[in-house]
C-alpha cells in the first residue's frame, strides 16, 4: 500500500529552524514530482516547494531563500529544511508526490508547524 509519512513538525520561535521529512513506502511508481504544501487556518492549501525528477525546483515566493527541498532516493525521503521561520509559516504541512504512471497525487497525513512571535 502506498504511504507517505511526514515527521519533524513542532513549535518553534520566530527565526528558528525546523526540518520536515517525508518517507514513502517505495511502492509508488514513476514519481515525477515531489512537493511540500501547507494549509494555514482559514486558507487554501498552497505549494511551498517542489522538486521534479529532473532536478527542477520551484518555491513559493514567500519562502525563497529560507526553505530548501531535497530528496534522498535511496531512502525514499523528501525533506524540507526551513530556516528563519516566521509566524506566517504556521500551518499544516503536507508532502505529496505525483505518479506519472497512475496520473495522480499521493498525500501524507500532514504535520503541524507552529511559529510563535
Amino acid at each position: 500500500q502506498e504511504q507517505l509519512v511526514e515527521s519533524g513538525g513542532g513549535l518553534v520561535q520566530a527565526g528558528g529552524s525546523l526540518r520536515l521529512s517525508c518517507t514513502g513506502s517505495g511502492s509508488i511508481p514513476s514519481i515525477v514530482h515531489r512537493g511540500w504544501y501547507r494549509q494555514a487556518p482559514g486558507k487554501q492549501r498552497e505549494l511551498v516547494a517542489a522538486l521534479t525528477s529532473v532536478g527542477t525546483t520551484n518555491y513559493n515566493d514567500s519562502v525563497k531563500g529560507r526553505f530548501t527541498i531535497s530528496v534522498d532516493n535511496a531512502k525514499n525521503t523528501v525533506a524540507l529544511q526551513m530556516n528563519s521561520l516566521k509566524p506566517e509559516d504556521t500551518g499544516i504541512y503536507y508532502c505529496a508526490v505525483y505518479s506519472s504512471k497512475w496520473g495522480r497525487y499521493y498525500w501524507g497525513q500532514g504535520t503541524q508547524v507552529t511559529v510563535s512571535s
